[in-house]
């Protein structure tokens, strides 16, 4: 098995990933907060920043095995 292979089905390496492009995501919404005027876009985009923040939290809890949906 390539090293290649080995990190593909580690879970760690997916959810890095995952968290990884969330946080990229949540950083372009907030920063486009400040560049538009519209009052209902800008709590769109802030909302939106929320709920990914959960999900980049979901991750990590599976990572740690910190929520009982996660553990065996």
């Amino acid at each position: 098995m390539t090293q290649s292979s080995d990190t593909e089905k580690d879970p760690r390496h997916h959810t890095e990933s995952m968290k990884k492009r969330l946080s990229q995501t949540i950083d372009h919404l907030r920063q486009d907060i400040g560049k538009v005027d519209e009052p209902q876009l800008k709590a769109m985009f802030e909302t939106s920043a929320e709920v990914l923040t959960g999900l980049v939290k979901a991750f990590s809890d599976y990572e740690k095995k910190n929520e009982a949906a996660w553990r065996r």
